[in-house]
């Protein structure tokens, strides 16, 4: 079994940043994708960037680009969400999920394997 620790959420002002940690821990490390959602009160959850474990290639939603940067560090099992420029829209609790093997359908949730408990982010006006 997959554990999956996020921390790094709290509160911060419109325009600052944060950066979200996510370490796994549990059976063999065995991902093909790391990634990040978020949901919001009252709305579904919803993608909002994703990292191959070995390649590095990165994906993110059209929400978020250009202001999020999804990293791993794989020596220590554990993925980055950096999120610069934040808005009050961003305001969600953040979740980290890890899926085995390949999909093209990196950005639906029902396609993950394990999921963090979340860590919520507020961003004030």
């Amino acid at each position: 079994q997959v554990q999956l620790a996020e921390s790094g959420g709290g509160l911060v002002q419109a325009g600052g940043s944060l950066r979200l940690s996510c370490a796994a821990s549990g059976r063999p490390f065995s991902a093909y994708y790391m990634a990040w959602f978020r949901q919001a009160p009252g709305k579904e959850r919803e993608f909002a960037a994703a990292i191959t474990w070995y390649g590095g290639s990165t994906f993110y939603a059209d929400s978020v680009k250009g202001r999020f940067t999804i990293s791993r560090d794989n020596a220590k099992n554990t993925v980055y969400l950096q999120m610069n420029s934040l808005k009050p829209e961003d305001t969600a609790v953040y979740y980290c999920a890890q899926r085995r093997v390949w999909t093209n359908r990196y950005y639906q949730e029902g396609e993950y394997d394990y999921w963090g408990q979340g860590t919520q982010v507020t961003v004030s006006s």
